[in-house]
């Protein structure tokens, strides 16, 4: 019951924030606001529901270092996306044409800022977390990324490969974050970081959700393999080599501080817990 009650409190939390900022998007600056909110809305909800079911300090969003993890997730997801379209433009898929309005990227900042927030905690938070508890961090990372693809099936322009991506790239990348710090604010930072410089600063195609009006006002060509043709450069074969590279430095690091969990001892601490109840 626990459970059931910290899915229905974070996704509701989450849905009315992403209803929100949805409903706002075309006005820059109270997209900006109302995401905004919407992230503070959804740490509220979970630091409320996970602290009042688990009985316990929610130190996956403690106040202490957020502001450095964040930092850190940020410059590590903005010079990701950034290396994947320096490839792309070295080989003439993407071209300058000239820049954009500034009103864009401050409304994008908000609604990707929601965005990141939401995601996080529902895929990771919640998602990733309660079920490495039985499965081990494995498991946990293939589960939770695989559906984290799954779920970007549902956009406009999605495609088999895409989700497949997104499953790698960004699912397995993001787990592996937060099982190496134990912390939702690298993986949040790193979630917002990437898709602000797809859409902020490059302005791509998003998930296959069409393109954005960000600083860059320019147009992508070629093989679909390279640019990620109209899903976008998460799609590309650079996102997922160098997703694929940052998963395995993240589990890399969650070995060497003991962080990962084996499958036996996930079985066993889930036992104790259910005999303790």
């Amino acid at each position: 019951m626990k459970l059931v009650w910290q899915i229905l409190a974070v996704v509701l939390a989450c849905a009315i924030g992403g209803q929100s900022a949805t409903a706002v998007q075309d006005n820059p600056w109270l997209s900006l606001l109302v995401g905004g909110l919407a992230a503070v809305l959804a740490v509220a909800v979970y630091r409320w529901v996970v602290g009042r079911t688990e009985q316990r300090p929610v130190t996956e969003l403690a106040p202490e270092g957020a502001s450095r993890a964040l930092l850190r997730g940020l410059v590590i997801g903005t010079a990701m996306f950034g290396c994947v379209m320096v490839n792309i433009i070295l080989l003439g898929d993407y071209r300058v044409q000239g820049f954009g309005s500034l009103s864009g990227p401050i409304g994008l900042v908000g609604f990707m800022a929601g965005a990141a927030v939401t995601e996080e905690l529902m895929f990771r938070g919640l998602l990733f977390r309660l079920v490495e508890r039985g499965l081990g961090t494995y498991a946990a990372l293939a589960l939770s990324g695989g559906l984290f693809g799954a779920a970007h099936l549902f956009n406009k322009d999605a495609t088999l490969v895409g989700a497949a991506a997104i499953a790698i790239e960004a699912g397995g990348m993001l787990a592996a974050g937060y099982a190496a710090t134990r912390s939702l604010w690298l993986p949040i930072g790193l979630h917002f970081g990437w898709n602000f410089a797809e859409s902020g600063i490059f302005s791509t195609e998003v998930s296959g959700n069409g393109s954005t009006h960000g600083l860059l006002d320019a147009a992508t060509s070629g093989s679909a393999l390279i640019t990620g043709g109209e899903f976008g450069p998460e799609a590309s074969g650079y996102a997922v080599l160098f997703g694929a590279v940052m998963t395995a430095v993240f589990l890399r690091l969650a070995h060497r501080r003991g962080r990962i969990v084996p499958r036996r001892q996930a079985g066993r601490a889930n036992a104790l817990a259910t005999l303790a109840r």
